[in-house]
């Protein structure tokens, strides 16, 4: 299960399940995160709860938006590390690094800003409006955090450390459960301070798991950033993320968006048939992050085995991949369904919420392998570059057919959520045919050499340029540590420049700028396995 991926070059072999199993751990314990902030608010306070979930609701759609970069720079660092390009990995990560800062910070100021409104949306009783507005302050402020922490462990992950990332999150949630018991008991004359206390102790175990994977960043996957690389960026690396991560983003916003119209759907049928859809998807949830997390995990193989040149490898990679990962849901599904009622039970004590509950979860057989179909496409598709092709299927297939007959068979016809379930299987399994149609085509390898990763000749060639933005207060000192950098021997063409407003377009000869990439012997790609913590 393991390949060789990078030619006849020494590199690290991948194995689908060995990558997996950390992010699917690493997801489970993200999401747990703040889960664990509200089940330790119920001890205490209802209200609580109810101010900190409608609060987390605004959180969790921000926390969306942040994936743009973060898909975008993974994908395009594990092209690069099959390229062999991995001394221009530092510049990529510190441009995305930049990018997501900026992005984070007008997001946090604006749900800041916009805190009040926001929450108004939702009509909350006036006792808890003040809870969540504070709750939603200090959350909304530590976004940017979460942006460069999403960014990051994106990045890390790319470099085959899950292992690695999974340990950072796991003392993370360890760190807030702590801060959650502080400041909601007070033990030893601590202060009691409730919401605002979780909210505290979450953004400061997002702070310290930041630190930590800046370290892993440099330490374990060998990424080193310079101050220059966050405020010198290459058209090149900020192009090829963002033809990446802006349709992976979209394809998350708008499933987001598909989910808020349906579960309205699912409340015009009573409260009853409510608490049936969440409580049955609280129970699959572990095989839908099971199914991304496969996606994901395929995702770092496929991308550096285009970022190789070895696009018929990532063909039938992907192959194997929807075998053994179709075989992990239908088993995962099967444990879930062997115990469906005791498990409905643990939620309620309705026996017609569990009856229909237990039938729901049998139709998981056949929704389930649907979503893996399609997760492992899509995520295979982006790897390879083609991402605007699985964001048209995506989007066209949720709000041209999946809405609609979600609509015609829950509430139009009567069928209810049977219906509703109905129209999710056939979403799920269109979609991944079509996406299947589109890799059996391999019409996505023009998409993969048009944005070639493939190692240029090494040395000073005419002709070859890359772009930076710089300010132009800069431009006279970048010169000077060019010129300082060119060896004598160096015959290389001279940098040119052309001022644009506050900013200058700068093209500078490859080895300039990096004549010690001139290096005919690249750093090693790390292996999870044999990679250190720290």
């Amino acid at each position: 299960m393991s390949r060789s991926i990078a030619g006849d070059n020494p590199v690290s072999k991948l194995s689908l399940l060995a990558i997996t199993w950390p992010i699917f751990v690493e997801s489970a314990l993200q999401m747990f995160l703040r889960t664990s902030d509200t089940f330790m608010l119920s001890k205490v306070s209802d209200g609580a709860v109810a101010a900190v979930g409608v609060a987390n609701q605004i959180i969790m759609f921000a926390v969306l938006m942040f994936n743009f970069v973060a898909l975008g720079s993974a994908v395009v660092i594990s092209q690069y590390l099959g390229a062999r390009r991995q001394h221009e990995i530092g510049r990529l990560a510190g441009s995305s690094l930049a990018l997501n800062f900026l992005f984070g910070l007008v997001v946090s100021v604006m749900v800041m800003i916009l805190s009040g409104p926001l929450l108004r949306i939702f009509d909350l009783d006036p006792s808890l409006f003040g809870q969540a507005e504070k709750y939603l302050l200090i959350a909304g402020g530590a976004l940017v955090i979460q942006a460069l922490l999403t960014a990051v462990t994106a990045m890390i992950q790319s470099h085959g450390l899950t292992r690695q990332t999974m340990v950072v999150t796991i003392g993370m949630n360890v760190l807030n459960i702590f801060g959650n018991y502080l400041f909601i008991y007070g033990p030893g004359g601590f202060p009691k301070l409730g919401v605002v206390g979780v909210a505290i102790s979450t953004a400061f175990a997002q702070c310290v798991g930041l630190a930590v994977n800046l370290v892993l960043l440099r330490k374990a996957a060998g990424v080193y950033i310079r101050w220059n690389d966050l405020f010198v960026w290459s058209r090149e690396h900020i192009g090829k993320v963002l033809r990446v991560g802006v349709p992976s983003s979209a394809v998350s916003l708008s499933y987001s968006a598909n989910q808020f119209v349906t579960t309205a759907f699912i409340s015009s049928l009573g409260a009853s048939v409510l608490a049936t859809k969440i409580y049955t998807q609280n129970i699959m949830f572990f095989v839908m992050i099971l199914a991304v997390s496969l996606g994901r995990g395929g995702q770092i193989i496929v991308g550096q085995l285009v970022g190789a040149g070895q696009r018929e490898e990532a063909y039938k990679q992907v192959i194997r991949n929807l075998i053994r990962s179709e075989l992990i849901t239908l088993a995962a599904v099967a444990v879930l369904t062997l115990f469906r009622q005791p498990l409905m039970k643990l939620f309620t004590t309705d026996p017609d919420i569990i009856a229909m509950g237990a039938a729901l979860l049998l139709l998981s057989f056949l929704l389930e392998p649907g979503r893996n179909f399609n997760v492992i496409l899509e995520r295979s598709l982006q790897a390879a570059g083609d991402a605007r092709s699985a964001m048209i299927v995506s989007i066209t297939v949720t709000w041209l057919f999946s809405v609609p007959l979600t609509y015609l068979l829950g509430i139009h016809w009567g069928y209810g959520l049977y219906g509703i379930w109905a129209a999710f299987i056939a979403d799920e399994w269109l979609r991944g045919i079509l996406l299947w149609v589109r890799w059996r085509s391999k019409a996505w390898q023009r998409a993969a050499r048009a944005g070639s990763t493939k190692k240029p000749p090494l040395g000073d060639y005419p002709g070859w340029r890359f772009f930076v933005l710089a300010p132009n207060r800069d431009r006279y000192a970048e010169e000077r540590r060019i010129k300082a950098r060119v060896s004598v021997g160096n015959s290389g063409p001279s940098s040119g420049r052309r001022l644009t407003g506050a900013f200058a377009w700068t093209s500078v000869s490859r080895s300039a700028v990096r004549p010690e990439i001139a290096s005919d012997v690249p750093p090693p790609i790390r292996n999870d396995a044999a990679a250190p913590l720290a």
